[in-house]
């Protein structure tokens, strides 16, 4: 994370990032994958351009959200939101979805165009229940990458994501690892839309060979409990060595301590009203 993070989580300790989840978002997919990705990534770029899709034609996000990288919902009622990224491997996202339906219970997705693209049958899905975000083309960090290396970012995942879905993923982003600096919040603002970083990390991402647990789920979620919480869960594999989709294993159990505080649940929808 850089010095200029401009929001502060809840107080709950960050999951420390490692090299076996950069290498997984990165390069978890299979040698004939890349070729057919980076393919969308460039088409996407020149389709966008070929289209005029300028910052000027998209919806400005509302002065209040502009220049934040939220970390809570505006509410001081006792309901939280789950939020998935998708950025590595599709496992797990049977269990997600079935669980999510059983209890009816709303949440959202950020899908990286990477994701989108290799993925199709299961982005349609996901798209066709909940509301996807853009989480980049390639799972960048983006304070490390040009003006223009983010934008290209940007709309190659929007351009994959609509092309898997059908429809363009809604006008919110989330930050690759969580890096960010004010220019990176500034560029994705410009491209309209709002920046949604977390409250909890339950850091079930680091699998059972990184020591997560649903245990260890729970207890994050817990101690971060509170109105307008948004909580981060992954689907996908750890690495090609744990097959481990703790997110996907603990979310039943999750729910069900979270309602047993007295929470209830609610979508990303309510920063844009």
């Amino acid at each position: 994370m850089t010095e200029e993070y401009v929001n502060k989580t809840s107080g709950v300790p960050a999951c420390a990032d490692s090299p076996s989840r950069r290498t997984l978002l990165r390069l978890g997919f299979a040698a004939g994958t890349a070729a057919m990705v980076a393919g969308a990534f460039t088409q996407g770029a020149v389709r966008a351009a070929a289209a005029g899709h300028g910052a000027t034609d998209r919806p400005s996000v509302p002065a209040h959200l502009a220049g934040q990288d939220v970390t809570r919902l505006p509410t001081t009622e006792k309901k939280v939101a789950l939020t998935f990224d998708c950025g590595s491997t599709p496992d797990g996202v049977d269990k997600v979805l079935e669980a999510l339906g059983a209890h009816g219970l709303p949440a959202n997705f950020f899908m990286t165009g990477r994701f989108a693209a290799a993925n199709g049958p299961v982005a349609r899905r996901i798209a066709a229940h909940y509301p996807v975000g853009n989480h980049s083309m390639t799972h960048p960090a983006f304070p490390k990458l040009t003006h223009d290396g983010r934008v290209q970012e940007i709309r190659s995942a929007a351009d994959a994501i609509e092309k898997a879905t059908g429809r363009p993923p809604v006008p919110l982003f989330r930050f690759p690892f969580g890096e960010v600096d004010r220019q990176s919040i500034a560029d994705v603002n410009d491209e309209g839309y709002v920046c949604v970083r977390w409250t909890v990390d339950t850091c079930g991402w680091k699998g059972d060979s990184g020591g997560a647990t649903t245990g260890t789920v729970i207890d994050r979620v817990m101690k971060a409990l509170t109105p307008g919480a948004i909580i981060l869960m992954h689907v996908g594999t750890t690495s090609p060595t744990d097959p481990s989709t703790v997110d996907a294993t603990a979310l039943p159990h999750l729910i069900e301590a979270i309602n047993d505080q007295g929470y209830g649940y609610t979508s990303l929808r309510a920063l844009m009203t």
